[in-house]
């Protein structure tokens, strides 16, 4: 199983993880996403994840990701 590790700003509340686990979650082969508020990080694991994929779901739910971060 495939994992990445995005640092995300905007987040403040658990409304934000929502929004994103919902549209990260749409992409196709993720079957895990952890979003920490208090981190700024978005985890996701699944098989064969689309690094532009998921950044856009994440820019779709409205926020910016910053980094990728080595998982």
């Amino acid at each position: 199983m495939a994992q990445k590790q995005y640092l995300v700003t905007g987040m403040s509340c658990e409304h934000c993880a929502a929004s994103i686990t919902e549209e990260v979650t749409q992409v196709p082969g993720v079957t895990v996403v952890d979003v920490d508020v208090t981190a700024g990080s978005v985890s996701v694991a699944g098989t064969d994840l689309d690094d532009t994929l998921l950044r856009a779901a994440i820019v779709e739910a409205g926020y910016e990701v910053t980094e990728t971060v080595a998982a």
